[in-house]
């Protein structure tokens, strides 16, 4: 796993299709890269957290380390599933199952 430290991302290609599988806090993540909105490479976008509907006048931070934003338009999709943030149309980038296997990281794509 020294391959992908926490903190880290590694841009793979699997059958023509470019992943970027991301180490978050040792929770490991894996989505397309390309942002379903103009075909961006999302995943060199920033990873962090963003912020949340609250009332007027007042700025609510959350999410921290689970929202990768695309480096283009600043599209935020959720790590987790690849849904976009704050949508309700349903895009999503496709993402896909990482686990640990003999202390390595293995994508099922």
């Amino acid at each position: 796993m020294d391959e992908l430290a926490s903190g880290t991302r590694k841009i793979v290609e699997i059958r023509g299709r470019s992943i970027g599988v991301f180490n978050v806090q040792g929770n490991y993540y894996a989505l397309r890269n390309q942002c379903p909105h103009k075909g961006a490479p999302l995943c060199e976008g920033t990873v962090g957290g963003t912020f949340l509907p609250s009332s007027p006048h007042e700025y609510v931070y959350g999410l921290e380390a689970s929202v990768l934003r695309c480096p283009w338009h600043g599209w935020e999709f959720d790590l987790s599933n690849g849904q976009l943030l704050f949508d309700d149309d349903g895009t999503r980038v496709k993402t896909y199952r990482v686990t640990i296997e003999h202390g390595m990281v293995v994508l099922h794509a």
